[in-house]
């Protein structure tokens, strides 16, 4: 039966994430607060409303129309996904083939690597300078010298909470010819996003979503801001209904309560700084800037496993990300609820 399956695919490692049982959870970037209770029962009952025997909408446009006035971008260049790694997917396997390459920033999500040696692509990872900032000129030479189709840059990247400037972002676009992926999944906790470049680089796609900030990962939400003719020619290859009901009217209520969200996100950025501040008075542990809703931290005297499991034995879970490139001593953990953060931090100096 392997015979079937193409060879790139036998040699890859699957993405995967080991479940462990917690008190804390602290480990997917997750927003800990949830919606009320009664704005669920909203959607709920809106849900119950409809005929669940019949598709979704062939074309979401009512949805389509609320992101657009919610990104105050036209809704001829949105695309609507089962989460962005849906869109992904589609941008990834729209551009590349065999004999193709890509061209990634390392440390970074590792689905970027993944999805491209899937498609027998060639991988150019470009590494972070020492500090885990873009190395903007070496990524333009790695995607000229091998006229890469696709260039993706995560910002704020995950895992190491880097941001990359605006205009840094128009140099790598004016300085290339390939499709250029911003993906913003952690966009709301940032200074800014880079949506607005879109009026002036058609070859810029804008990845968003709904799983961090706005608290729907369970919901799998995703959309893609690009030029509405680039938007024509992905949606030949899209899945149809990839997006189910109970999503699309949950987006919905969701961008209508945008106000108490931002509450919410107001809340975890001061938490942030507050985390980042009390990690950096840490005298074994080294910490890094962050413009999302995690920070990493490096832990110079225990392995990161060994702080790890000490916290795990507390019921606190974070993730080790060691195995990342330049990542050795690495660990990554998401900014909670106040009491939360607390708990972890002085669970953290008895496991350093």
């Amino acid at each position: 039966m392997s015979d079937v399956i193409r060879k790139e695919i036998k040699t890859l490692t699957e993405y995967t994430l080991k479940q462990y049982p917690w008190r804390i959870k602290l480990n997917q970037n997750e927003n800990p607060y949830e919606l009320p209770q009664p704005i669920k029962d909203e959607i709920l009952q809106r849900v119950g409303a409809l005929s669940w025997s019949r598709y979704p909408p062939f074309i979401p446009q009512q949805q389509i129309e609320k992101l657009a006035a919610f990104t105050g971008w036209p809704g001829e260049g949105i695309l609507i996904g089962n989460g962005s790694n849906d869109l992904l997917q589609l941008l990834f396997t729209s551009s590349l083939e065999r004999g193709t390459a890509a061209v990634i920033s390392q440390p970074t999500f590792t689905l970027y690597k993944l999805l491209a040696q899937g498609l027998a692509a060639d991988i150019l990872e470009v590494p972070m300078t020492s500090s885990f900032c873009f190395d903007t000129e070496r990524i333009i030479e790695a995607a000229n010298e091998s006229d890469a189709r696709l260039v993706v840059i995560c910002s704020p990247n995950n895992p190491t909470g880097s941001f990359i400037s605006r205009d840094e972002v128009r140099t790598i676009v004016e300085r290339t010819k390939g499709l250029v992926v911003l993906d913003e999944a952690y966009m709301h906790f940032a200074r800014e996003s880079h949506a607005g470049l879109l009026k002036e680089c058609d070859r810029l796609v804008v990845l968003q979503t709904f799983s961090k900030a706005m608290g729907a990962a369970g919901l799998r939400l995703g959309y893609a801001l690009l030029a509405p003719s680039l938007a024509r020619e992905l949606n030949k290859l899209k899945l149809p209904y990839s997006v189910n009901i109970f999503t699309l009217l949950a987006m919905e209520t969701l961008i209508d309560r945008w106000e108490t969200i931002k509450g919410w996100i107001e809340l975890l950025k001061q938490e942030r700084e507050f985390l980042q501040k009390e990690l950096g008075r840490i005298p074994t542990l080294k910490t890094y800037p962050s413009d999302a809703n995690f920070i990493l931290f490096e832990s110079q005297k225990k392995t990161p496993k060994e702080v790890f499991d000490a916290l795990l034995g507390k019921g606190i879970l974070i993730r080790d990300v060691s195995s990342y490139p330049m990542l050795g001593r690495g660990l990554r953990v998401t900014v909670g609820k106040p009491e939360e953060n607390r708990e972890f931090l002085s669970a953290l100096k008895e496991a350093v």
